[in-house]
């Protein structure tokens, strides 16, 4: 019988930011509304987070809970310097921070391969999180 992996450990400084590929602020927000309705504008971590609904999902912030670190998320005009570094250009994804270790955790092609589906994201995000950086 094996034994179970051990849980990663992770620095007192880590963190996700998850990075929406909208800006914030009204002007932000309705651009991408009709962006989405035109079918001008996509954001795979809106479609897990939100879904259709402008509100949070309650099984987002559930499994927020269930993750071993923390996830913020930001809009592209939110974004600190050090996760505005490590994204690159590149949105949706969920970047990985803790000063050593910096990286994108969650491509966009990752986030699309979770369509849209909360459970997706957890069972991706939590087996990423497990394999050594």
């Amino acid at each position: 019988m094996s034994t179970p992996s051990p849980a990663p450990e992770f620095s007192d400084s880590a963190r996700l930011v998850g990075v929406y590929n909208a800006n914030g602020g009204v002007l932000g927000e309705l651009s991408y509304v009709i962006g989405k309705l035109r079918g001008t504008t996509h954001c795979s971590l809106c479609d897990i987070s939100h879904g259709r609904s402008v509100r949070q999902r309650k099984e987002w912030s559930t499994a927020l809970r269930e993750l071993p670190l923390p996830l913020e998320t930001v809009h592209l005009n939110e974004m600190d310097t050090a996760t505005a570094r490590v994204a690159d250009g590149s949105s949706p994804v969920v970047v990985y921070l803790d000063g050593d270790h910096d990286r994108i955790l969650l491509t966009p092609a990752d986030l699309e391969s979770c369509a849209g589906q909360v459970d997706e994201f957890l069972e991706l995000i939590t087996a990423r999180l497990a394999e050594p950086h």
